[in-house]
């Protein structure tokens, strides 16, 4: 057998490797990328259906607990509730959105016009130092700015409705990973075992045991914070539906979507919801807009004050400060997921190094 310690270096093997290997991948990175998306694109069945399980998993594990059914029956209940779901998603509610937003596409330019008025005649009526031509300087950029307002919300509702059809377009895919779902839910306990085996195998026990404790920790604030707030945002999106159609807004279907599920954001989410359904009311009745107002920051008090800490309670354990900064850094890194998955992912963050800091006081014999 080699004796490492007689022959220099040989340590430093493993590292040349990875360096060698990185350096191969840098300088063909165009190769890279595209085998990587195209072997992500054969994947995506087997991700999509461990999410889907990963989802599924705590209503079937209460069906199971709770009323003492067998698993075939908890999952064929889970699944029948998901599939009709999604029939009403795609044969209802899809439609109608994409109704509503060709409607949206048609209006625009009737809704700038409008604007372009209003804003004109307001000037005019001030008439804002006319003799050093003022008016018309700040009239000439409004207008300018209107007109590429008006392309920019062009560009982003197509955008919605080539993406919203590239998802009917993957229908085949969804329905893949449903099945493939239904088998990682079925044997979910061998799965588990199988990576246990192999992690027990390949690691150190005490190594082994803190990353499935750590894994523990972060199942439960991944798991109970994203669906305690799909939960809260579903009712939240219903009941301003319902409200909506009361007030009889424009849109009512779509844009209770929009506030549901901009309402996953947290603090910032309920005002970037309201944003577009005040604006769209504004343009039929802004007595109305102002009503729709009204009842969004009602039904977002009602969310804040009561629905919310029923459902989620303190799921992440961060102080405001703390979800507000994983809010913006978030977003600023990622956009709109980066803002939703912020708040969790700097939980996990916080855990690991609440554990860290414990384990160095420990160490040193403090108690702080």
């Amino acid at each position: 057998m080699f004796n490492n310690s007689r022959i220099p270096y040989i340590n430093l093997i493993p590292l040349f490797i990875v360096i060698f290997i990185l350096y191969r991948i840098i300088n063909h990175i165009d190769v890279f990328i595209f085998i990587s998306r195209d072997f992500l694109t054969i994947l995506s069945p087997f991700i999509w259906a461990f999410a889907i399980a990963y989802l599924l998993n705590p209503m079937m594990t209460y069906l199971e607990k709770k009323f003492g059914l067998k698993r075939v029956w908890s999952i064929l209940i889970i699944y029948l509730f998901t599939i009709g779901l999604i029939t009403v998603g795609i044969t209802i509610i899809f439609p109608k959105i994409i109704k509503n937003i060709g409607d949206i596409l048609k209006d625009l330019p009737d809704y700038f016009d409008k604007t372009e008025q209003w804003i004109t005649s307001k000037i005019n009526s001030l008439k804002l130092l006319d003799k050093y031509g003022v008016t018309a300087y700040v009239e000439e950029n409004i207008n300018s700015m209107i007109q590429k307002l008006s392309g920019y919300l062009k560009n982003v509702l197509s955008t919605a409705v080539s993406k919203i059809i590239i998802v009917t377009s993957t229908f085949l895919r969804i329905i893949l990973a449903l099945i493939i779902s239904v088998y990682i839910l079925k044997d979910k306990e061998k799965f588990i075992r199988g990576i246990k085996r192999m992690m027990y195998a390949l690691l150190n026990k005490k190594s082994v045991d803190n990353l499935f404790g750590f894994l523990i920790e972060l199942d439960q604030i991944f798991s109970k914070f994203i669906i305690g707030k799909f939960i809260d945002s579903c009712i939240i999106g219903i009941l301003c539906f319902v409200g909506l159609i009361i007030i009889d807004a424009p849109y009512s279907l779509l844009l209770s979507i929009i506030v549901g599920i901009t309402n996953m954001i947290p603090y910032f989410g309920p005002f970037i919801g309201a944003i577009p359904a005040v604006g769209i009311t504004l343009f039929y009745s802004p007595v109305k807009a102002l009503w729709v107002l009204l009842f969004i920051l009602a039904l977002q008090q009602f969310d804040g004050l009561w629905l919310g800490p029923k459902i989620l309670g303190d799921k992440v354990g961060l102080t405001p400060f703390w979800i507000i900064l994983a809010i913006v850094l978030g977003g600023g890194a990622f956009g709109a997921i980066g803002m939703f998955l912020g708040v969790p992912i700097l939980a996990v963050i916080k855990v690991f190094f609440e554990r860290y800091i414990n384990r160095k006081l420990k160490t040193r014999k403090l108690d702080i």
